[in-house]
């Protein structure tokens, strides 16, 4: 049996009863055409079964009518989320979507956005992993190409971004604990990217109220940041031995750190995890340790995840708008995307807190 040859332009063209330029204008969605003809062209499209032919698309066009997403980690429920919301707004204007996991990897992160390159996507959407150089970002933005950055900033890349008011969030977290009565409150987070001085030197300096340059630094440190507010607002000394730096995303090094800082005879109150993965790992302690929350533990974690409403008392957190995020983010790029020229623009979004039951007085 013959193999059914694949309808042409011309062939729509034909049954439309149109110039083959014009056919090709409608379905290369370029150019203007009359509303009436459209819909003869769409209509024959239809009938014969017409599939576009992206690459020919875009070498008419310069457009591929797809955008690129790195993201961090995909099987976060994180970018789960964010995905969607991207997703989401990109489906609804008729781009495709191309996603590339950097595992928070540098060299990963580098090698996603040449691939993206490759494919020619009309912009990027990226959660930078160096929030201080990104030397691949920057050669992007000087080659024109529309870029919005998510989560993180790079120093001194001015391009649209849309992060979340991560100080104010975890300083909000933190007073809630405060409020509660705790003054031992432990802190576990990755705080993978490295700060001048490490640990110590960025607590003394919190500490003193040094005016920091927050807007380049790790949604962690930030978190932390927010942490030491908290304390200072209130008046209150730090134990620097609380505050635990896992320096990777994983939740059982979350668990191993967050093991020992339970262990200890004077261990704390209560515990602030600055996001999902380290709640997780944390959790995870809590359980090991034989602890019960919040009548030995008090919890209080970043990231609304599914099971902490599954368990009893539920997990109170700061709930980011990741949906809301990946869906803000998108409608940046495909402004750009479209020709929009105004200055780089910065989309601070707020977290809520969500008192679930995890946080006891003391």
């Amino acid at each position: 049996m013959a193999k059914k040859s694949k309808a042409t332009i011309a062939d729509v063209a034909r049954l439309a009863g149109v110039s083959t330029a014009t056919a090709g204008r409608v379905l290369g969605r370029y150019g203007y055409t009359r509303e009436e003809t459209r819909e003869q062209v769409l209509q024959a499209a239809r009938k014969l079964g017409y599939r576009t032919n992206a690459l020919a698309r875009s070498l008419i066009t310069g457009k591929t009518r797809t955008i690129g997403v790195v993201a961090g980690d995909i099987q976060n429920p994180f970018y789960a989320s964010i995905l969607r919301g991207i997703s989401d707004v990109v489906e609804s204007r008729d781009f495709g979507l191309l996603i590339v996991n950097s595992d928070e990897n540098l060299d990963k992160e580098i090698r996603a956005v040449n691939l993206l390159m490759e494919k020619q996507v009309d912009g990027l959407i990226v959660s930078p992993c160096d929030t201080r150089n990104s030397r691949h970002l920057r050669d992007l933005q000087a080659a024109g190409l529309p870029l919005v950055l998510l989560d993180r900033s790079v120093a001194g890349l001015e391009v649209d971004r849309v992060a979340i008011d991560n100080i104010a969030a975890s300083e909000r977290a933190v007073s809630a604990l405060i409020s509660a009565g705790h003054r031992r409150i432990g802190l576990v987070g990755e705080m993978m990217e490295y700060q001048e001085g490490g640990l110590d030197a960025f607590l003394q300096r919190g500490l003193a109220g040094e005016v920091l340059s927050t807007d380049t630094l790790y949604p962690s440190w930030q978190r932390l940041l927010g942490y030491l507010r908290a304390h200072r607002q209130a008046g209150l000394e730090i134990d620097a031995s609380l505050v635990r730096r896992v320096g990777a995303y994983s939740a059982n090094a979350a668990q191993a750190v967050a093991h020992e800082l339970l262990d200890r005879p004077d261990r704390p109150s209560a515990v602030f995890a600055t996001d999902g993965t380290m709640s997780e790992g944390v959790m995870g302690a809590i359980s090991a340790a034989g602890l019960s929350v919040p009548r030995e533990v008090s919890l209080v974690c970043f990231d609304d995840l599914e099971w902490m409403s599954f368990l009893s008392p539920g997990i109170s957190t700061m709930a980011q708008p990741r949906l809301s995020m990946g869906e803000t983010a998108a409608t940046m790029l495909l402004e750009r995307i479209e020709g929009g020229q105004e200055p780089a623009r910065a989309v601070m979004m707020r977290a809520d807190f969500i008192e679930r039951g995890s946080i006891t007085s003391f």
